[in-house]
């Protein structure tokens, strides 16, 4: 395509339609991409605050570790 097809259809109008589907799909990749971004931060740090919750030696008594059987 040269510059003169494109000039042509950019006052023709047919060249209007293309870009904004263009940056609808754009803005709709980015979109999907920050949301998996994010959900994966949050998984993480999810992730990481259960493992704290573990560790948490106030409830490692005598009484809990046999309070199941």
């Amino acid at each position: 395509m040269t510059i003169q097809e494109l000039i042509q259809f950019k006052y023709s109008g047919e060249l209007d339609q293309t870009f904004s589907y263009v940056n609808v799909a754009i803005q709709a990749v980015a979109v999907l991409i920050g949301g998996l971004v994010i959900w994966r931060a949050i998984s993480l740090w999810q992730r990481k605050k259960k493992l704290e919750r573990r560790r948490n030696p106030f409830f490692e008594s005598s009484f809990s570790k046999h309070w199941r059987k």
